[in-house]
């Protein structure tokens, strides 16, 4: 039987593809929209049974041609956008796609695993999974929460198999080269570095000083850890947050970054005040269009992720970071 991974192509799908490859497992039905082509380049190490298109598959899946074919279901597939405001697609795309896959993996009996976002506790200053400190600040946010509230009615009136959501905060690491504006601090203060050899962060805001957001920033392989752990304990289900359970602000990915490449360039590292002093790191003022849209503080308590067994530790910024510049400057 196949795992199907949808959003196979994308960043953490494809992460998680090539996790199954180093399990041996390779009979794997990667799902995803190839409309943007050049994501085609994170399977290319990989190895797969099948690609299906995404509309192809919901067609496929509603006529049964999966019956009986399937053991488990990773869902990463979805807009994660946040600046698009096109709520018909967002909630076409996030929710009822979503919907149907739950649908399924219940009905076939089989584990559902899926991406949720820490987007869906908005401003609030409180990231625990209960619905009193849930409140998107955007439709993103709202499509992943409304899903979020349909698999906890699921969970009251039982289950017939694990349903497990992930709510993943800032992910960065390999294989998100294609998501423009979208990817990672990381990633574009690494390629700003490299361009330039300065690094730009915004300004002060929200009572916050320059590059003093803080955000739950987690690599990608403790998120395929997770997933991993939840996959070979199909016992477990619930909403989980997926960060390090550690806020640190924007300035320190900064500061990681950089001392990473200068490594690479045989320099000494810098701390943030003489990246700033010698230029190396500008703050820019904070854009209006972000303005009452934006999480300055992020911190996922993973309390319930430790109470379900996982107990492997996260890797700090400082960690992560650098083993991501060396993939990045390895290629």
């Amino acid at each position: 039987m196949s795992i199907v991974v949808t959003g196979a192509a994308g960043f953490i799908g494809a992460n998680l593809v090539k996790a199954l490859n180093a399990r041996g497992i390779t009979d794997i039905i990667a799902v995803d929209n190839l409309t943007r082509g050049d994501k085609f380049k994170n399977l290319i190490d990989c190895e797969i049974g099948h690609y299906v298109d995404k509309h192809d598959f919901l067609a496929l899946l509603a006529d049964g041609a999966y019956d009986g074919e399937v053991s488990a279901i990773l869902h990463e597939g979805a807009c994660s956008d946040t600046m698009n405001h096109d709520g018909k697609y967002m909630m076409e795309n996030n929710y009822q796609y979503s919907l149907a896959l739950l649908n399924f993996c219940q009905s076939e009996e089989i584990p559902f695993l899926f991406a949720s976002s820490a987007a869906v506790y908005g401003g609030g200053q409180v990231f625990r999974e209960e619905r009193e400190y849930e409140g998107p600040l955007n439709v993103y946010g709202y499509s992943k929460f409304l899903f979020d509230q349909v698999l906890r009615q699921r969970m009251a009136e039982g289950l017939t198999a694990q349903v497990t959501g992930f709510r993943y905060f800032n992910v960065y690491g390999p294989r998100e080269q294609h998501k423009g504006r979208m990817a990672s601090v990381a990633f574009h203060n690494f390629n700003q570095y490299r361009e330039t050899g300065k690094v730009k962060l915004f300004g002060g805001y929200d009572g916050w000083p320059d590059g003093g957001q803080s955000r739950d920033f987690v690599s990608v392989e403790d998120v395929v850890k997770v997933n991993l752990y939840f996959l070979d304990h199909p016992e477990k289900s619930g909403i989980f947050n997926l960060g390090s359970g550690r806020a640190q602000p924007f300035n320190d990915v900064a500061v990681a970054t950089v001392n990473a490449c200068r490594r690479f360039e045989g320099k000494e590292p810098l701390t943030l005040a003489e990246l700033v002093e010698q230029g190396i790191l500008e703050y820019t003022e904070f854009p209006d269009a972000l303005k009452g849209k934006y999480q300055s503080f992020t911190q996922a308590d993973i309390g319930k992720l430790r109470a379900a067994g996982y107990s492997d530790e996260f890797l700090t910024v400082e960690q992560g970071v650098d083993r991501y510049v060396d993939c990045l400057l390895s290629k």
